[in-house]
């Protein structure tokens, strides 16, 4: 018989920071949970693909997957003595494979992906490395239809599986690039940060002629009711201003669909969208701690147009009640087969002795609510 680890074993077997075992019952309603994603993606017509764990660096990194390379893990493969990268974010490789093996496939093209993701390190919000993404890509269509369908999607998988207070943060994050495209690269990048940090100051002392515009952006943060105005009566360059249009028309139609959704705008949000091309969004919930996923526009490899999203399995994990676990009956040793297998049938989960045992004792032992006897269940008590 094997004996549970004692605790200079527990030392052995100790995990590097940010990785984790998921043990029941955590784990089996994290299956759960991506099986019913999936089946609302499919219902969508969304069709899933499985992207490989690991990949050559060269094809990993390209197109939208360069803005993870410092995030992702590198190894030589043994066989082709070439770099090899863990991925660190399932959406390049979609877009890798659209631009590939589905290349002749009609578009619109509409896949879903689920899969475990290896990151360098964590981030404040997340420390944990290792994540698990659910998600989708609508590759090959434009403008504010395709924005709005996935936006819609997401929002109905999660109500679907019971997330509160749900609300949908719009973010244009090459807005601001665009109105800053002429300055010197390091000014840029100081004045994107300081926007992400909302420090008016900052901005007010690096902005120069563009200051007026640029606190114009602060402003259009809020609900859509009140943001919106603000960021439609800003001039904008024209690569800025088709942004916004395109925005302002994604935002009617998600209104239509669904118009008691919460909807917030951060005109000068950057941060984690470094690869996206034009509106990206964030899915949270009120009174949760990080984010239920994100996505929006980008570029994949063949130069398409696309948007998806990629939701994180652990702040569902995080958020979500846990459900009643199924009626656990412990079945001794040497009972009928056919009696186990009619309790299956009727929804119950059987645990099989393995030895002869009293038989309510084991079932108590062994987390079980009932036990058979006579062949039917019959309540193990306290």
């Amino acid at each position: 018989m094997t004996s549970a680890p004692t605790n200079n074993a527990g030392e052995k077997f100790l995990l590097p920071a940010g990785l984790g075992d998921g043990l029941p019952p955590e784990a089996g309603f994290e299956a759960a949970i991506v099986e019913h994603l999936l089946a609302s993606f499919a219902r969508w017509g969304y069709e899933r693909v499985k992207p490989p764990l690991i990949e050559f660096e060269d094809s990993l990194l390209a197109g939208p997957g360069e803005a993870m390379a410092a995030h992702t893990f590198r190894l030589m493969d043994p066989v082709s003595q070439r770099m090899m990268g863990l991925r660190a974010d399932m959406t390049p490789q979609v877009g890798r494979i659209a631009a590939s093996r589905l290349q002749n496939a009609p578009r619109p093209l509409r896949l879903s992906y689920a899969g475990q993701v290896l990151r360098l390190k964590g981030e404040q919000m997340r420390p944990e490395r290792q994540l698990g993404q659910v998600g989708v890509e609508l590759i090959g269509a434009e403008g504010a239809a395709a924005d709005a369908e996935v936006v819609l999607l997401a929002v109905e998988a999660l109500t679907a599986l019971g997330v509160p207070g749900l609300a949908v943060d719009l973010n244009v994050p090459r807005l601001a690039p665009s109105i800053l495209q002429d300055l010197p690269p390091q000014r840029r990048a100081d004045l994107i940060a300081a926007l992400d940090r909302k420090d008016t100051a900052k901005v007010a002392e690096l902005a120069g002629d563009q200051a007026k515009l640029l606190q114009g952006l602060l402003r259009a943060v809020g609900p859509v009711e009140t943001a919106l105005p603000v960021l439609e009566s800003l001039a904008l360059p024209s690569q800025g201003a088709e942004v916004r249009a395109n925005l302002a028309a994604a935002i009617a139609l998600i209104r239509k669909s669904a118009p008691d959704l919460t909807l917030t705008i951060d005109a000068t949000d950057h941060r984690g969208f470094e690869y996206h091309s034009g509106i990206a969004f964030t899915f949270l919930g009120r009174g949760v701690r990080g984010e239920f996923g994100r996505g929006g526009r980008y570029v994949n490899h063949a130069g398409e147009a696309a948007t998806g999203f990629s939701l994180y399995l652990d702040t569902l994990l995080n958020t979500l009640p846990m459900p009643a676990g199924p009626k656990r009956v412990f079945v001794p040793f040497g009972a009928e087969a056919t009696a186990a297998i009619k309790l299956r049938e009727e929804g119950w989960v059987t645990v099989q002795g393995l030895h002869a045992a009293d038989p309510s004792a084991e079932a108590k032992r062994l987390h079980c609510s009932h036990f058979l006897q006579d062949g039917r269940p019959t309540a193990t008590g306290n």
